[in-house]
């Protein structure tokens, strides 16, 4: 694990429920979130979908950034395809239960 996925923080929101973001269409995300050159995502293409929310997840400054940004029905659907820090997975699946794997036994997570 790299010394910066190590010391950064990262924010989660206090419950899924809050996140209601968009679930369709083309989402422009802020360049606080999104500095690269590819920061207009497609919600209907699945690699668009995932890429998006990856960097939400590990770059979002605020509980607002996640709400305004990533679907809580969206987020349990595509979980297991995000490419997360493991140290924000575990973080995630703690707070939420619900999107760990059903096959993981809750003292392992």
């Amino acid at each position: 694990m790299s010394r910066y996925v190590a010391a950064k923080p990262y924010v989660l929101p206090e419950s899924l429920a809050e996140l209601g973001g968009p679930t369709t269409g083309s989402v422009t995300l802020p360049r606080h979130i999104d500095w690269g050159p590819h920061y207009v995502y497609d919600l209907a293409d699945e690699a668009d979908f995932r890429l998006m929310y990856e960097r939400v997840i590990r770059e979002a400054q605020t509980r607002d950034d996640l709400n305004a940004y990533l679907n809580a029905t969206s987020l349990r659907r595509g979980w297991w395809g995000l490419f997360l820090p493991l140290s924000v997975k575990t973080a995630w699946e703690a707070r939420f239960p619900e999107l760990r794997d059903p096959g993981t036994p809750a003292a392992a997570a």
